[in-house]
């Protein structure tokens, strides 16, 4: 029988799927006795690099000396090899899936996903490691308890922190959902600065801890200067691995389009979503198509186009929070599980995928060193390239300079985060967006 010591320890917890706790019972002569320790939770977790020191910056942390992985995973601490169990010998390398803000309503309903195979398809086992906050732990654990009795066979771990050193090591993927949400009277510009500082730190210890060829999905708003903000701060990751997400807004563009044209939605592709995560993004009907047909052969109705279809995507998210009272989770983890189906799938011929990416060397004339949300295909390798075969005109021309200004004002707001000095910040007063936006 297995045994469990319980200690006081750090602030990582560690818990296994209950759904393999008989199965490895009965298959193991031996398992070791470990510990399943707490530490008070405002003690800093010691750091354990993946990579040798001088691959990496120094993390602005007091650090420790770097401990082995923990073994205690739920109420057993048990040992064994995956690919001695005869129903696991076809699965695949485990991939490691940081989560932040992994107490929320987006990570409530992405995590199942993400567990059942959804995104990684049915012989895949995923490691999940939850990133919360001192004020949501207790949350954290609940998380972590219904994960363990949904009896998911692919997920063969959980781990759960709030030390992003602790959580992020040898993460494969990083999903930064946490951040804070829009407060009353709180201007863009103080949203950048908090979440900004955040993202900052976030970025810092991918750089430390995390796979060389991580991917990282920014999700917590303002998403295109944070996901900025932290590829600036993990110099040693790819610029090209961070993406902000625009999925769910291209998701909205195809619902609208559909609807006005009386098509099933899957009928609509060449969606592209220019620019911010912000009511100034460009939803492209010139170059997207209904049934293989431009869309203003189909729609006819062009100041529709233009004005109303437009406007609904930009403020599709405030309008939500209106009718329901909070913000679109549900449809925003819908939008993740897409936006990574996106990279790990190869893009249908002829169609692409939109997402907030980095803008050096693309070929459309955007601003470069900013994040900027543009057309892209993916071999399903993880990677992307960019569409080089778009149009644009002088409408879509001009939308698209409104997006990329607000974005370089976005970019003068977070200077000091980003390495290239004091902070200038003009963005205008009074933005609308609500709080929790989405």
């Amino acid at each position: 029988m297995a045994v469990a010591e319980f200690k006081p320890s750090n602030s990582i917890t560690h818990l296994r799927s209950s759904s393999q706790l008989s199965i490895l019972s009965k298959r193991l002569s031996l398992t070791k006795p470990c510990s399943f320790r707490t530490l008070s939770r405002t003690q800093k977790a010691r750091i354990s690099c993946s990579v040798a020191p001088n691959e990496v910056q120094a993390p602005a942390v007091q650090t420790q000396e770097p401990k082995s992985k923990p073994e205690c995973y739920g109420v057993f601490c048990l040992t064994y090899d995956l690919k001695a169990e005869a129903e696991t010998r076809s699965w695949k390398k485990l991939i490691n899936i940081a989560v932040s803000g992994a107490a929320g309503m987006i990570a409530n309903h992405l995590l199942f996903k993400l567990a059942s195979g959804e995104v990684f398809g049915p012989d895949q086992p995923i490691a999940l490691k939850l990133l919360g906050s001192e004020r949501s732990f207790q949350a954290l654990e609940g998380v972590a308890m219904e994960l363990e009795d949904s009896l998911f066979p692919l997920l063969r771990e959980v781990s759960i922190g709030i030390d992003s050193y602790e959580v992020f090591q040898e993460a494969d993927w990083a999903l930064l959902i946490g951040a804070k949400p829009r407060g009353p009277g709180m201007e863009r510009a103080g949203l950048l600065d908090i979440n900004g500082q955040i993202f900052a730190e976030q970025g810092k210890a991918l750089n430390a801890v995390a796979s060389r060829n991580v991917k990282v999905i920014v999700v917590g708003n303002p998403c295109n200067t944070n996901a900025l903000i932290c590829l600036k701060n993990a110099p040693n990751i790819p610029a090209k691995n961070f993406h902000a997400l625009t999925r769910l807004d291209e998701n909205r563009a195809k619902c609208q389009l559909a609807l006005k044209a009386g098509v099933f939605y899957d009928k609509v592709s060449n969606m592209t979503i220019w620019g911010n995560h912000s009511t100034t993004q460009v939803p492209d009907f010139l170059n997207a198509r209904i049934d293989s047909l431009p869309v203003k052969e189909v729609i006819k109705d062009h100041k529709w186009l233009e004005n109303e279809f437009t406007e609904k995507v930009q403020k599709r998210g405030g309008v939500l929070i209106q009718k329901w009272g909070r913000s679109s989770a549900a449809s925003t983890a819908v939008s993740i599980v897409d936006a990574m189906r996106a990279l790990i799938t190869p893009t249908p011929e002829g169609d692409w995928f939109s997402s907030g990416v980095y803008t050096n060397g693309n070929p459309y004339g955007i601003a470069e060193d900013i994040v900027f949300s543009m057309p892209c295909r993916s071999k399903g390798d993880g990677d992307y390239e960019l569409v080089k075969d778009v149009i644009f005109d002088d409408y879509l021309r001009q939308r698209m300079a409104k997006t990329e200004a607000e974005l370089l004002a976005e970019k003068r707001c977070v200077a000091h985060l980003t390495g290239e000095g004091v902070a200038v910040c003009d963005l205008p007063s009074g933005d609308t967006m609500l709080p929790g936006e989405m």
